[in-house]
């Protein structure tokens, strides 16, 4: 079996969308469901010595949180853990290494329009910070029949640092759930001003086709691949532009800012999260010598 999925669960609706993901994931690749419910860590403070008999209420009651939601799930072997931390994603990085995670799961904030993403405080530290890939759950997504696995993986690639990972990340998703890879071109040029719109398309999509081509090169020859350009003005015309279907996840690469084995969220991904209406995977700009392997 491959490297567990963690869930980052909360009782609200948020942790529901990221519970279905979850078990979506687990279903389409085979791993185990680690169900995790992140608690403060007050052991730490200072002002205020914790009190046993509140501390004992507060895990029980997380226990029987964890208890429903593992039976909500048919993934394979769903499990529930209570963990403490200084903050709920701190505790999550943590709950992945101890498990040797594959990827993190989280769902959206609350307040953002069904199908889509807005990502939270959990979310963007998570993003800033994890080592391990974090999958973004849309709002809704818990409406999702997590008895069906994924139709399909879009790697939005490109030629910077870190597209390599993204890449080797996309084909072993891909490969795990036995479904093709679209690889994606949103590759924006800085091109001269006062050239037309036709010259400035054809650029581009040259541009592109060869960014494609390069990635298209490195796919093993059992992956079922194709791969497209995404025509618009903008990034996020671009991601409505395309064609998405209801069972695939969209995977994107951490900022060339972002530090070794560290997440950042880039501009690209961020502008494609206003649109996308599938689930997101981040992956770190490199991977860290002692991480999981599928």
């Amino acid at each position: 079996m491959s490297a567990p999925i963690v869930v980052g669960y909360t009782a609200t609706d948020a942790g529901a969308d990221a519970l279905a993901l979850g078990a979506r994931l687990a279903r389409a690749t085979g791993s185990a469901l680690e169900i995790v419910l992140v608690l403060p860590d007050e052991s730490r403070s200072v002002i205020t010595p914790p009190d046993a008999g509140y501390t004992q209420h507060v895990r029980d009651q997380a226990e029987r949180w964890l208890a429903e939601a593992s039976e909500a799930v048919t993934a394979a072997h769903p499990r529930g853990a209570v963990r403490y931390g200084e903050s709920f994603a701190a505790g999550l990085v943590n709950a992945a290494h101890e498990f040797g995670a594959r990827v993190i799961v989280i769902g959206a904030a609350n307040g953002g329009l069904r199908g889509r993403h807005r990502l939270g405080s959990v979310a963007s530290e998570l993003l800033h910070s994890s080592d391990v890939p974090v999958a973004l759950a849309p709002e809704g997504f818990r409406q999702a029949d997590t008895a069906v696995g994924l139709s399909r993986v879009t790697a939005a690639v490109g030629t910077r640092a870190g597209a390599d990972v993204l890449l080797e990340e996309s084909i072993a998703l891909a490969a795990a759930a036995s479904v093709p890879l679209r690889l994606v071109s949103l590759e924006p040029l800085d091109l001269p001003a006062g050239l037309d719109t036709g010259a400035v398309r054809v650029l581009s999509d040259t541009h592109a086709e060869t960014v494609l081509e390069r990635a298209r090169e490195t796919l093993p020859t059992d992956i079922a691949s194709s791969a497209t350009v995404a025509h618009g003005e903008s990034i996020e015309d671009a991601v409505g532009d395309l064609e998405w279907l209801p069972d695939e996840i969209a995977v994107v690469g951490s900022s060339r800012l972002a530090q070794p084995r560290r997440l950042f969220l880039g501009t690209t991904a961020a502008k494609m999260l206003h649109e996308l209406p599938v689930p997101l995977l981040v992956v770190p700009r490199t991977r860290s010598q002692e991480g999981p392997q599928s």
